[in-house]
């Protein structure tokens, strides 16, 4: 059965539309950017751009919407979950150690590197869940992370560039490269893992009922159809 809109409530929409527009913008201002110096290909090739981009479309796309795809709750686990490692790796492999304590990196890196997957994370804390969530979905959202890998490999044995010097091959070779693959691969499945069992906790009594609600509730039930038992002497 599909969920009517809105989402949660009009503040928590509005909020996620001032997000979308900020992160649209600091993505326009990176896209001009490059375009003027014909690098607008390797601009939108970022899995950081990319991510960031489900952020604005999924935003307008529910804010519009009368009525909610049955499963919006995995989409937007799988845009927060993007969010988060993109937050992550650019933390731990790309930017150097001495960006990380600093906020002088343009309002575009703050935007997109931080205050976006800060919000997405708070967001799938803090929206109730809207049912109860399949295990399975854990694999659906690792699938565009692994095409990603794929098609950034495919394409720079092509043009000879990557968007991420982790994944380059002609630097110290494929061993190396490898190596930090899967442990890179490792953290996605563990913080996708943790994104699947964290997903609403903060909303809890808002949203979906905790299990011991529900078992009560049953509980509940079966007596009211059993029905009073016979009188007592």
């Amino acid at each position: 059965m599909q969920t009517p809109a809105p989402w949660t409530s009009t503040l928590a929409l509005m909020l996620r539309l001032a997000l979308a527009a900020v992160v649209l913008a600091a993505l326009t201002s990176d896209a001009v950017h490059a375009a003027r110096d014909g690098l607008l290909a390797q601009d939108v090739s970022y899995f950081t751009n990319q991510s960031n981009a489900m952020l604005v479309v999924l935003a307008v796309a529910t804010a519009w919407m009368a009525v909610l795809p049955r499963r919006i709750d995995d989409l937007r686990g799988a845009v927060a979950f993007y969010l988060v490692m993109t937050g992550l790796v650019y933390a731990l492999l790309v930017a150097p150690l001495s960006e990380l304590g600093r906020w002088d990196i343009g309002w575009q890196g703050i935007v997109l590197h931080r205050l976006a997957p800060l919000a997405a994370l708070a967001d799938w804390l803090l929206t109730p869940r809207r049912g109860p969530a399949r295990r399975t979905r854990i694999l659906w959202w690792l699938a565009y992370p692994l095409a990603y890998l794929a098609l950034t490999w495919i394409r720079g044995a092509i043009t000879g560039w990557y968007p991420y010097a982790f994944l380059d091959p002609t630097v110290a070779g494929w061993g190396p490269v490898l190596v930090t693959v899967l442990v890179v691969l490792a953290a996605f499945v563990a913080v996708g893992t943790l994104m699947h069992l964290i997903g609403g906790r903060l909303a809890r009594g808002a949203g979906e009922p905790d299990r011991r609600t529900r078992a009560r509730t049953r509980g509940h039930r079966s007596a009211s159809e059993v029905g009073p038992g016979p009188a007592q002497p």
